[in-house]
């Protein structure tokens, strides 16, 4: 087998999706991996970074869900209810509920009733949530920084524009499943 044969038709590497790819191949020659070369590249980038990046978060005793939630209040700069926490998280109501619990008993949210609708909650950041978010965040882009650092900065311009397109693709077809 050719280096080309090996890195497959998308010329990456041999990396493990690349080994997958080789397997399935063997066993299903006919078909076209070309999806999963793209598909199981992200899934396991994702995969490497998030284990990687989570260390900050477990020092400082919080998930990535949680950091998620305390980031959506602190980047959007005002309170949300549990429902918006959700669509800007992409979590269940169910396991924001649950968040939401943990992060108030460690006074990093603090949750007021909506005056109109009792059954309706305003979600906030206490000083305490928005000083851990504001700390963890630049050890956390640090570490991505070095990660990319490998990629020249038009490599890395390219990769932000093909998943951003991907991303609104997927986003668009998804939620219109959904309706």
């Amino acid at each position: 087998m050719t280096a080309a044969e090996a890195a497959g038709p998308r010329g990456g590497r041999d990396d493990t999706v690349a080994a997958v790819v080789r397997q399935w191949r063997a066993v299903h020659p006919g078909l076209d991996t070309g999806p999963m070369e793209i598909i199981g590249r992200i899934n396991r980038c994702a995969a490497l970074l998030q284990q990687a990046e989570d260390a900050p978060l477990r020092r400082a005793g919080l998930s990535r869900p949680e950091f998620d939630l305390l980031g959506a209040l602190r980047r959007t700069g005002h309170e949300l209810t549990p429902g918006e926490l959700a669509r800007e998280t992409f979590s269940s109501g169910a396991a924001v509920t649950k968040r939401l619990k943990h992060l108030t008993e460690r006074g990093l949210v603090e949750r007021r009733a909506d005056a109109r609708d009792r059954r309706v909650s305003h979600v906030r950041l206490t000083d305490a949530g928005r000083d851990l978010v504001d700390g963890i965040l630049p050890e956390q882009l640090a570490y991505e920084t070095a990660v990319l650092s490998d990629l020249e900065a038009p490599g890395q311009d390219q990769l932000a524009a093909l998943l951003g397109e991907l991303l609104m693709r997927l986003e668009g077809r998804l939620g219109a499943l959904r309706v």
